[in-house]
């Protein structure tokens, strides 16, 4: 089963996508800050991490960043209520408000990119 780290400083938002993930087999784990995730991250492995770049006090990129710090290879999904997140690279993103088809259509992309790049990684090692 999958664990997915959710982290967003809105308790609905995590309930909803929690909800919608358990449904579809995922284990998660809920953080509702920065420091949380990072405390987590620390204690567990996780197979991808849903992350909202507006968290209250600091910017969801800075923890995306830190997070590939540790696991490079992690598979993202970043949300926000931006019309526009072109300032994210190498991530899958999704503008709030989201259906839960859209959310699983993320989700497939952001864990099938990862994969492709591991294996283009392994292939050229």
């Amino acid at each position: 089963m999958p664990r997915v780290l959710v982290v967003d400083d809105q308790a609905d938002v995590r309930a909803m996508i929690s909800i919608v993930l358990r449904i579809h087999h995922f284990e998660i784990v809920e953080a509702e800050s920065a420091a949380a995730a990072l405390r987590l991250f620390e204690q567990s492995r996780f197979d991808l991490a849903i992350v909202d770049i507006f968290l209250q006090g600091v910017c969801g990129s800075d923890l995306i960043t830190a997070l590939r710090e540790r696991v490079p290879d992690l598979a993202v999904v970043a949300i926000s209520g931006m019309t526009s997140m072109d300032f994210l690279s190498d991530v899958v993103c999704l503008q709030k408000p989201f259906r839960p088809a859209d959310l699983m259509r993320a989700i497939e992309a952001a864990r099938g990119s990862r994969r492709q790049a591991t294996d283009i990684v392994g292939a050229a090692g």
